[in-house]
């Protein structure tokens, strides 16, 4: 029994989403380990060219724990966002279709079970990437004009998006953060209401091995 549940946490994603509509658990996020900040920092950078390895549901529990997860018992998170809105959303695109990650849940809810990774970018690398994370911003619950409300999302966005990085860093992923989105298709395909709009996307995955290895 523990060596099924343990072979099923390594099980690539896109093997198992594509079989249920129902909301797919994550396993608890492992928040111990890593290397150390300094070091991450250091080689923090961004990477345009992917392996073909998917992330195995673990993997992507810890990436979107560390990015925009609950790290306190009163439902905060492990970014920051004014006056604790958190109006952003991370929808996750990949091979068998695209959720929005429930951080309350730990869980991943879907929106369609269609590879929409050709819409995540405009440029041709998030197609071949396992992992496309898009941040959308809810922005009927900010306050002020829609520039200022606008403005705000962005930064919180940056403040997530950067995690993904340091996280990815840690943990021999790369990525790749972009603001080149045909937002119009794109939210058309997630059902996204005129409230909600697109900030960034972010692409995630393995290191593209090298030629001769």
């Amino acid at each position: 029994m523990f060596k099924s549940a343990i072979a099923l946490l390594l099980v690539p994603l896109g093997l198992i989403f594509g079989q249920d509509l129902k909301p797919v658990a994550l396993p608890t996020p492992q928040t111990s380990g890593g290397r150390p900040l300094m070091q991450v920092l250091k080689e923090r950078k961004s990477v345009r060219e992917f392996g073909s390895q998917q992330l195995s549901r673990q993997v992507l529990s810890n990436l979107l724990w560390a990015a925009w997860g609950i790290n306190r018992e009163d439902g905060h998170r492990t970014a920051p966002s004014a006056s604790n809105r958190q109006e952003i959303d991370v929808y996750v695109i990949m091979a068998d279709g695209a959720f929005v990650y429930d951080a309350k849940g730990n869980a991943l809810r879907p929106v369609v079970l269609t590879d929409l990774r050709k819409l995540a970018g405009m440029q041709a690398y998030p197609a071949d990437a396992p992992v496309n994370l898009i941040y959308v911003a809810d922005i009927a619950g900010l306050t002020g004009d829609e520039a200022s409300r606008l403005a705000t999302a962005n930064a919180n966005t940056g403040f997530i998006a950067e995690n993904a990085y340091l996280f990815c860093t840690s943990e021999g992923l790369v990525t790749v953060v972009r603001g080149m989105v045909d937002r119009a298709a794109l939210g058309k395909a997630l059902n996204l209401r005129p409230e909600q709009r697109i900030t960034l996307a972010q692409s995630v995955g393995y290191p593209k091995p090298s030629a001769g290895k």
